[in-house]
């Protein structure tokens, strides 16, 4: 699907919802965000394409288009005050709503917190939630997700590389506090800002993910042409990957990446990658390189990934099903927080004697470090796998 190739406007307003189809509250649902990142407007314009041309009676299930950083969108900005995509905590959404005075960012969560609130009370059917976004360089397209079975399982059916284990380097993302809740919440991440394929790709996107969850017949959309477009973007490079290392910058650190770098690309250990506080720094790691940041706003200066054997994937999904994790609290230092929420620590002196891919294959990530315990989350406790069972990618 071609789109017109003008560059995305900037407007001096935006409309929170850009669209809602509501059929049934027992049919599925599928939401789309774009521009919780101000600056990433692909989405946004996906999502405009797609209202423009809705054939509402195609429609089997209920659709939302929600635009996020309303302000930032406007200024064309990542943000204004604060990044919207690391609010998302239980904790801190709880100060936010107690809180008389905000600034930008946080209104802006209020305001979309209610819009998910209205969702989430009024669908009982299988609810999806998906996240458009864009990187500041070259990049395959690609999925990020929380580490949940249910997202592993939904991911699998689209041809792009597949990302794990973003929740356990960044705290506060969107979907991250929405997988808490126990939904099917995907990030898609189309390409570089401003690359008009990253629109075509976010357009094929969501069309596949509306046939896939069954709101749209695939009689009505040309899914070969939209997995066509997928799979080219992709370099069919559609396997899993984990990542294995985060270099963590503050506004007052003084980065810059070296040129050249984009996400998938193979990297060697003490490859030199970017000039950190007047310091060259270098890869501690054989791997490969993962959204290099090119940008003047962001707290990540890059990640390092590395593939996932299929082997392990499997062994996981088989330890999991069976709940293999009920035996965690029994190893030494190890005990429950919430086991209902899958919520573990572990002790600082004796967690050095358990292998972090233990845990990963149990589904645990660390999420919190205490001067005394490790705390680790597991998505599979808290999914709502039951409301999933009976749909077909299950």
């Amino acid at each position: 699907m071609k789109i017109k190739e003008t560059k995305v406007s900037v407007k001096n307003a935006y409309e929170r919802i850009l669209f809602q189809i509501e059929k049934d509250e027992n049919l599925p649902t599928i939401v789309f965000f774009g521009g919780i990142h101000g600056n990433e407007k692909a989405g946004v314009k996906a999502l405009e394409h797609l209202h423009d041309t809705l054939d509402i009676s195609l429609f089997n299930g209920n659709v939302y288009g929600i635009l996020g950083n309303l302000k930032a969108l406007a200024k064309d900005q990542r943000y204004l005050e604060e990044d919207l995509n690391r609010l998302w905590t239980k904790a801190k959404i709880e100060h936010i709503l107690s809180k008389t005075k905000h600034n930008t960012e946080e209104l802006q969560l209020q305001e979309l917190f209610q819009v998910l609130q209205k969702i989430l009370m009024k669908h009982k059917g299988p609810i999806y939630f998906i996240d458009l976004h864009t990187t500041s360089s070259q990049s395959l397209p690609f999925i990020t997700i929380n580490d949940a079975l249910i997202n592993r399982e939904f991911s699998k059916l689209f041809p792009v590389p597949i990302v794990l284990g973003i929740e356990e380097y960044l705290e506060g993302a969107l979907l991250s506090y929405i997988n808490t809740l126990g939904y099917v919440s995907i990030g898609f991440e189309s390409g570089q800002h401003n690359d008009l394929r990253s629109v075509e790709n976010n357009i094929a996107f969501m069309y596949l993910a509306m046939v896939y969850a069954g709101i749209l017949d695939e009689e009505s959309v040309d899914v070969k042409t939209h997995l066509k477009t997928l799979k080219l973007a992709s370099e069919d490079a559609d396997r899993f990957y984990e990542i294995i290392h985060l270099q963590k910058i503050s506004a007052n650190d003084n980065f810059k990446m070296h040129n050249g770098f984009k996400s998938f690309q193979p990297i060697t250990k003490g490859t030199p990658v970017a000039h950190f506080n007047n310091t060259e720094i270098h890869s501690d790691y054989n791997g490969n390189m993962f959204m290099p940041l090119y940008q003047n706003k962001g707290n990540e200066g890059f990640f390092i990934i590395k593939p996932i054997k299929p082997f392990f994937l499997k062994l996981s999904s088989l330890l999991r099903r069976i709940k293999t994790d009920s035996l965690l609290a029994y190893l030494p230092g190890v005990s429950w927080v919430n086991k209902q929420e899958g919520i573990l620590q572990v002790n600082l002196k004796v967690a050095k004697f358990f292998a972090k891919p233990l845990f990963h294959l149990l589904g645990y990530r660390n999420r919190e470090i205490t001067s005394t315990h490790l705390r680790l989350n597991n998505r599979e406790r808290v999914a709502k796998t039951k409301i999933y069972k009976r749909e077909p990618w299950y």
